[in-house]
C-alpha cells in the first residue's frame, strides 16, 4: 500500500511524495499435519494388493472335471470415469458446510468460492475447500475489502517523511493536499478518511487520471500492490490472465477485479491451489503462498547446498536475485556457492543458471542441478535430507506493528485448516 501524490508546479512535490508513501505501504503476500492426498500436486496414496483366489487343499480326491463351456469372450473392462463435478447447487452447499459460524452472507461466500474452484478445475475436496478457506479466515478474517487500522496515520507518517527527504515546504504539499479530487472531497480529506486499501487504489487511481499526462507518466506504477479477502497480488492477477482466460465479465481493469470479492477469491485460490506442489503437509503450501510459489522446496534446495559447500546462506527461498520481476545479473549468495562446488557436480556455470532461472516453477526438481545437489549432499550427510523447509523470512509492511514471519503466518492458517476439517458440517445453515 502507498499514497500518491499532487499535480501541477504544487503538484510535482505531492506526486513524488505520495509515489514515495505508497510504495513503502506496499505488503508481503499465497491443511493440515497429515499427508494431504488431494491436495494438487500431493504423492498419491498407496494402494493394497489384490487378494490372490484360493487353491483347493491338496490331497482330497478332486471330481473329473466337465468339458467346459463354450462362452464369448470377455468384453475388455472400461476405465473407471471420474467422479462427477458438482453441480453449482452442490457445490455451493459442499462449500457453505466448511465456512466458519460467524460468516455473513455464506451463500454469497459459498458461491463464489466454489465459482472459483470450479472456473480453474481444482476438485472442491474438504481438504481444498478448508485450504482456502483457512487462507481467508487468517488474511481478512472474511471481509470482502478488509479495513487497516490506522491507515491514514500510516499514509500521512510516509508523506511527511518523504516531503523532508525531499526538502519540501510543508505550507507546498498541505496546499496541494487542499485541491479537489474527481469524487468532490479534497485529497487531504480523502486520505483522512481512508480506511481499506481499495480505498487507496482508488484514491491513486483518481491522481493518475487527473494529473496531467498522468497516464503516460505514473500508469503501471500504482503502489498498491495486494488486496482483496486473499490479499493476492495484483501482480500475479495480471500474470495469471495472460495464461487462463479471467471467468467472469471485467467491470474495469484486472487491478480493479482483485478488490472484489469474486476476483479476490479467484486470484487467491488460483495462486494457493492452482500449482502442483509435491510437499508432504500443506503446512508448506501455505508458506508457499506467503513467501511465492516453491520457496518451500527451493529452502531445502539452498540447505543441501549450504550443506554440500560447508557455508551458511539465508534460506529464504530464492535462489537468485530479481530485479523488476526478472533474473538480475548480479549473482545471488546461492549462485556463487553453486559455483564452487560446480566441479563435484560436473556442471558449467552456464548450466547452473540454466537451471536456477527454472526455480519458480515445477521443472527446477527434474533439472541436472535440482537431483546432483541433493545426490552429493545426501552423500555428504550420509542419509536423506529433507525436500521441503519452512522459509525463514521477517514479515515487513508499516501495516505490521510487530515481528511477524512466514513460518508464524504458515502455522496459524495450517491451524485453521485443521480447525475446518473438523468442523461439524450437519451443523451449518
Amino acid at each position: 500500500m502507498t499514497v500518491p501524490r499532487a499535480r501541477g508546479v504544487l503538484r510535482t512535490g505531492l506526486v513524488a511524495s505520495l509515489l514515495g508513501l505508497l510504495s513503502a505501504c506496499a505488503t508481503t503476500g499465497p491443511v493440515e499435519s497429515r499427508r494431504s492426498p488431494s491436495l494438487p500436486g500431493s504423492p498419491p496414496a498407496q494402494t493394497q494388493p489384490r487378494p490372490q483366489p484360493s487353491v483347493p487343499p491338496t490331497g482330497l480326491p478332486q471330481a473329473t472335471p466337465a468339458a467346459p463351456p463354450v462362452v464369448a469372450p470377455p468384453t475388455p473392462a472400461r476405465p473407471a470415469s471420474p467422479p462427477a463435478y458438482p453441480s453449482e447447487r452442490e457445490g455451493r452447499a459442499l462449500v457453505a458446510g466448511f465456512l466458519p459460524p460467524q460468516v455473513r452472507d455464506r451463500d454469497g461466500w459459498a458461491a463464489d468460492i466454489f465459482a472459483a474452484f470450479a472456473a480453474l478445475k481444482i476438485p472442491p475436496t474438504p481438504d481444498n475447500i478448508c485450504a482456502a478457506v483457512a487462507v481467508i479466515e487468517q488474511e481478512s478474517t472474511f471481509q470482502a475489502d478488509p479495513v487497516v487500522p490506522g491507515l491514514p496515520q500510516i499514509v500521512w507518517k510516509e508523506i511527511d517523511a518523504r516531503r523532508e527527504r525531499l526538502h519540501l515546504p510543508r505550507l507546498l504539499v498541505d496546499a496541494a493536499m487542499l485541491k479537489t479530487s474527481p469524487d468532490g472531497r479534497s485529497y487531504k480529506a480523502r486520505i483522512d478518511a481512508l480506511r481499506t486499501e481499495k480505498e487507496m487504489n482508488a484514491l491513486f487511481e483518481d491522481m493518475i487520471s487527473e494529473l496531467p499526462n498522468g497516464k503516460s507518466l505514473l500508469g503501471g506504477y500504482n503502489p498498491v500492490r495486494t488486496g482483496g479477502p486473499m490479499q493476492v497480488s495484483v501482480a500475479f492477477a495480471e500474470e495469471q490472465v495472460r495464461e487462463k482466460p479471467y471467468p467472469y465479465l471485467r467491470r474495469g481493469s484486472i487491478r480493479n477485479e482483485v478488490f472484489t470479492r469474486r476476483g479476490g477469491l479467484y486470484f487467491g485460490i488460483a495462486i494457493l491451489l492452482d500449482y502442483p506442489a509435491p510437499y508432504t503437509r500443506p503446512l508448506y503450501r501455505f508458506a508457499d503462498f506467503n513467501a511465492g510459489r516453491y520457496s518451500s522446496r527451493n529452502v531445502a534446495f539452498q540447505a543441501a547446498v549450504a550443506q554440500l559447500g560447508g557455508r551458511s546462506l539465508t534460506l529464504d527461498g530464492d535462489l537468485l536475485r530479481y530485479r523488476d520481476g526478472q533474473p538480475a545479473d548480479e549473482p545471488s549468495a546461492t549462485f556463487s556457492a553453486l559455483l564452487e562446488v560446480a566441479p563435484r557436480l560436473g556442471l558449467s556455470p552456464a548450466e547452473i543458471k540454466r537451471d536456477l532461472r527454472l526455480e519458480k516453477s515445477a521443472a527446477f526438481a527434474q533439472t541436472s542441478l535440482y537431483g546432483r545437489v541433493f545426490a552429493a549432499a545426501d552423500a555428504r550427510a550420509g542419509s536423506r535430507l529433507p525436500r521441503e523447509a519452512m522459509p525463514r523470512i521477517d514479515l515487513k509492511s508499516p501495516k505490521i506493528q510487530r515481528k511477524l514471519t512466514t513460518a508464524w503466518f504458515a502455522e496459524r492458517v495450517d491451524a485453521r485448516h485443521r480447525t475446518c476439517l473438523g468442523r461439524d458440517r450437519s451443523a451449518s445453515p
